[in-house]
């Protein structure tokens, strides 16, 4: 017979959260937001439980701590809100606590009128070992208050005060038994600056902002222009590869094979005779101007951000100086990447099997450190999930140990888990499907299963990128492009663009059935017109500056789907504190689309019975709605879409 494991530890903790993975993982915040902690924490019987959250930064010795408040059916909670960035641990302990039992049991005897002696000599005896874990003052005031609870020379009515008195409480508080505490296991949360929460990125091709048609661009092409993309409302500026381009099977337009020497090459085929993931291309200028273009992005509040692609074109110095670092034909040639039925010659794979796994994962990590000392924190890094996910674990901890403040988004268009495994291991922000959800459900669907995930993997909405041509913005026109915006940048907190693609609605697939453009700017420069009086830009800007002045549009909590008699508007809602924004998109881009909305009116605490304002932050109109029921009918020749901003109470206009 197997000896019992006696123990007088009864409380149970279970179902801590924020974890991922049993803790395998560290959940993800925002520096300024709170960690939310909760538990499910019990015990046998019916004895008062304590508990309490303690959490510090790693590496710090001493922990703060911070009482737990029970929310009912055993689940409780706690907050902390970390002070900077890097890893953040907490744990939860709890314990039976008996003067509490004690107390709450003298309440209901008191009330009854049935207290007696005994019941004040036992909380005497509680009190009196709580002197012993005091010091100094506490502890003698506690010994003074157990010899008062036993003292029958005092009358029972006095004892009972005393027993009861807030004093008493708060010093046994203080000055708990915990002898028999349950401590959970030790959890972490990556504590991440504000904009990997909340960004709106602009993607361009630097080669193609020349003011000469033809022209190769520059770095001081695309800082004349940072007043066009600020100007629109994005804070992040994503430049692709800004590296030599190989000569070897260079792509010509369209994806061709046997491009000329005046076709420019994929910037994605890296490297050259002049240098590799560190060189940058001389017809964009030189670090100089790369350095100019970085402040100049700073001062009108852009963050630049560069593309890392581990792979190499067949001239990167790499193949000659590391061969091994690349898997090889039987005949001894690389091998170049292939996505049946695409064949990409110009483009050699990294090879996470190598007999040199050190040497390339330094290599790689050095990549990532000469930009970060080149001032860029912002990185979108192109397809992760084809690299090696010891090697992501690996170098991720080592960028957020060293640069806390460092940015990756995760270009992982790919099985679900493989992308969440990428968050899981560090990413910060994650493309998603979001391109190619389209109907009501989709997008209902769709965002649900991602709040499932969102103490790690926080998602980043990009209705086109140069590889997405969607077939709804094929088909749409200029509805669709400004309906998808919008449901980019509202539902979720990360959003971006390719632009000028976007905003001058570039629609033409290189073949019906393809999401590639035709001429795409991947293989050619192209001349873009910014002043074409048709561009979506004022919509952009519009949307832009909603997103910027509501909090509620700065995170991902909060969303709210409201109920729609017709299935082609999709009505949501999100809130943060007093801010309340509410959304209502026609998703018919061929047809004016109307019908009643049926809100949720209690978690934005709205009085159904009151009329109250919603002012629309495109078209500045506001409109009178009043209880839960409100029709709406929105246009596709005009703004398919109502960003309202709610105000609760009396409205002060009216529109029509």
């Amino acid at each position: 017979m197997a000896k019992p494991r006696a123990t007088d530890r009864r409380v149970v903790i279970e179902s801590v959260a924020p974890r991922v993975d049993a803790g395998l993982f560290p959940a993800k915040c925002p520096l300024g937001d709170a960690v939310s902690v909760e538990a499910d924490i019990f015990a046998d019987g019916h004895d008062a439980i304590t508990a309490v959250m303690r959490h510090r930064r790693k590496g710090r010795r001493s922990w703060l701590e911070n009482g737990m408040v029970p929310l009912g059916n055993d689940r409780w909670r706690a907050e902390f809100r970390p002070d900077s960035l890097g890893i953040w641990q907490f744990e939860v302990e709890g314990w039976v606590d008996h003067f509490k039992s004690w107390r709450e049991g003298l309440v209901k005897k008191h009330e009854a009128g049935v207290e007696a002696e005994v019941d004040l000599l036992i909380g005497s005896g509680l009190v009196e070992k709580a002197s012993t874990r005091a010091k100094g003052k506490e502890a003698k005031k506690l010994a003074s208050l157990a010899s008062d609870l036993a003292d029958e020379k005092k009358t029972l009515a006095k004892r009972v005060e005393i027993g009861l008195s807030a004093d008493l409480l708060e010093l046994m508080t203080d000055h708990p038994d915990r002898s028999a505490s349950t401590t959970s296991d030790r959890y972490q949360v990556v504590v991440d600056r504000e904009k990997a929460v909340f960004s709106t990125w602009y993607e361009l091709f630097p080669r193609s902002w020349s003011e000469s048609p033809g022209e190769h661009g520059t770095f001081a092409d695309v800082e004349a222009h940072l007043p066009y993309v600020a100007g629109m409302g994005f804070d992040v500026l994503y430049l692709p590869p800004i590296h030599p381009i190989g000569t070897t099977h260079r792509k010509g337009p369209n994806n061709t094979l046997g491009g000329g020497p005046d076709d420019p090459g994929v910037p994605w085929a890296i490297g050259s005779a002049d240098g590799g993931h560190t060189a940058i291309k001389r017809e964009l200028g030189t670090i100089e101007d790369f350095r100019s273009l970085r402040d100049a992005a700073g001062e009108h509040g852009l963050e630049l951000a560069l593309d890392i692609a581990f792979q190499c074109s067949p001239d990167h110095p790499w193949t000659r100086e590391h061969p091994e670092w690349f898997k090889h034909r039987p005949d001894g040639t690389i091998q170049y990447a292939e996505n049946p039925p695409k064949k990409y010659q110009d483009i050699y794979p990294l090879d996470f099997e190598t007999s040199d796994p050190e040497g390339l994962w330094t290599a790689l990590k050095g990549v990532f450190d000469h930009w970060i000392d080149e001032g860029i924190r912002i990185f979108r890094v192109d397809n992760p999930h084809t690299k090696s996910f010891p090697f992501w674990e690996w170098l991720l901890s080592e960028l957020r140990r060293e640069h806390p403040d460092v940015i990756l988004l995760s270009e992982a268009f790919t099985r679900p888990k493989v992308m969440h495994r990428l968050a899981k291991l560090g990413f910060n922000q994650s493309y998603t499907y979001f391109a190619w959800r389209n109907t009501r459900n989709e997008l209902m669907e769709y965002t649900r299963d991602l709040a499932e995930v969102a103490h790690f993997f926080r998602p980043s909405f990009w209705p086109n990128t140069p590889d997405i041509l969607t077939e709804q913005l094929q088909t749409g026109g200029r509805p669709a492009f400004i309906t998808r915006y919008v449901l980019a940048a509202t539902l979720s907190s990360n959003c971006g663009i390719y632009g000028p693609a976007y905003e001058l609605m570039e629609n033409a697939p290189i073949q019906p059935g393809s999401e590639e453009y035709l001429d795409s700017e991947k293989y050619q420069i192209r001349k873009w017109d910014l002043d074409d009086p048709d561009s979506l830009a004022p919509v952009i800007t519009q949307v832009n500056q909603a997103r910027r002045a509501h909090p509620a549009l700065q995170r991902n909590r909060n969303l709210v789907f409201h109920h729609s008699e017709n299935d082609r508007l999709l009505c949501y809602s999100k809130h943060e504190g007093d801010d309340i924004v509410l959304m209502v998109v026609n998703l018919d881009p061929g047809h004016a689309q109307s019908g009643w909305v049926h809100l949720d009116t209690w978690p934005l605490g709205l009085d159904p019975s009151q009329e109250f304002q919603v002012r629309d932050l495109l078209t500045e109109r506001a409109y009178s709605w009043k209880g839960s029921s409100n029709y709406v009918e929105l246009d596709p020749a005009g703004i398919p879409a109502h960003v309202f901003s709610v105000r609760r109470g009396a409205p002060t206009a009216k529109g029509r």
